[in-house]
């Protein structure tokens, strides 16, 4: 995917977490439990969409949107992990070390993106209901995955490319589970400051403005609720958006410590950063179809249908 230069290494040696090598492999169990539940809860959710002609609104295609997401997120970092905690298979290539760092960053602004137009979603809905079946329809769910899709590719291709571009010398042991830009680039015996002012810019404009412009919705929708008088409406309307509500909170609470993390990383042990990391490719992609499963009431009836239907067709064979 990536055009190499000449550097002096053929591969890179990722160590993952370097203050428990005698006993980090016991960590496989509860992060291998994640990658099942993750993997399993996010096909159950495109799953139930499918079949239930009733979810075929663009609310639904916004979560299944973002459950393709988290399919791709966990299953690009979830195998090395687990590869390194069970097996010891530490090395990885650099096309595909980079190749990592690509679907890595690029994904992230690829849920950041869903969690935006699922926010603007729940702002029509709320705010100017009688428009809504109007200005949210199929189209604009479509083209408002084309508008991600674009953003996510290009604006991440830089990542890998100038990580990529440097010369690593002989040094090729990476303190991390992943081929996380920071932790490789960090081995480069040339200037990284193009690469570094790019992650950061990339970080602070897209996925900034992004929760900016998530904060600002739902100031408004609070607003909003506020002035409804009927009995019972402000609680209905704000309980379809506690779910997504939930899973913002977690996603971006944890990118932003993450951040910080990395611009104070003398200060904090080198396994919490990269603890975070994973977590962070793991537990989202998990918690997501869970909580919209938990709270959505036609996502839990179709989930039940679903697993009734499987059952009798088990018992017929």
């Amino acid at each position: 995917m990536i055009a190499l230069n000449a550097t002096r290494i053929q591969h890179f040696v990722l160590i993952c977490f370097p203050s428990m090598q005698s006993w980090q492999h016991w960590l496989s169990i509860p992060l291998a439990l994640l990658f099942i539940v993750a993997f399993v809860a996010n096909v159950v959710i495109l799953a139930v969409i499918q079949r239930e002609r009733r979810l075929h609104k663009p609310m639904f295609y916004f979560l299944c949107i973002l459950s393709v997401s988290d399919l791709v997120l966990c299953t690009a970092t979830s195998p090395t992990i687990l590869g390194i905690l069970c097996f010891n298979v530490k090395v990885i290539d650099l096309p595909g070390c980079f190749t990592q760092m690509y679907i890595m960053n690029c994904f992230m602004l690829f849920e950041s993106g869903t969690f935006l137009f699922m926010a603007y979603d729940r702002y029509i809905a709320i705010c100017n209901p009688l428009r809504y079946p109007s200005m949210i329809t199929s189209t604009f769910v479509a083209k408002s995955l084309m508008f991600i899709i674009l953003r996510s590719t290009v604006v991440a291709l830089p990542v890998p490319f100038t990580a990529a571009r440097l010369d690593y010398c002989a040094r090729s042991v990476v303190e991390h589970c992943l081929c996380a830009n920071v932790p490789v680039t960090a081995l480069a015996c040339d200037d990284r400051t193009i690469n570094t002012v790019y992650q950061l810019v990339l970080g602070w404009s897209m996925l900034g403005s992004d929760l900016i412009l998530i904060g600002v919705s739902y100031c408004i929708v609070l607003r909003a609720v506020r002035k409804l008088h009927a009995e019972g409406s402000a609680a209905k309307s704000l309980s379809t958006c506690t779910s997504h509500l939930i899973l913002i909170s977690f996603f971006y609470t944890v990118l932003l410590f993450l951040i910080f993390t990395n611009k104070f990383e003398k200060d904090i042990p080198p396994d919490v950063t990269i603890m975070l990391n994973v977590l962070h490719y793991l537990v989202p992609p998990a918690l997501n179809p869970i909580v919209y499963g938990v709270r959505t009431k036609e996502i839990k009836q179709g989930i039940v249908r679903l697993v009734v239907q499987g059952t009798t067709n088990f018992k017929a064979k």
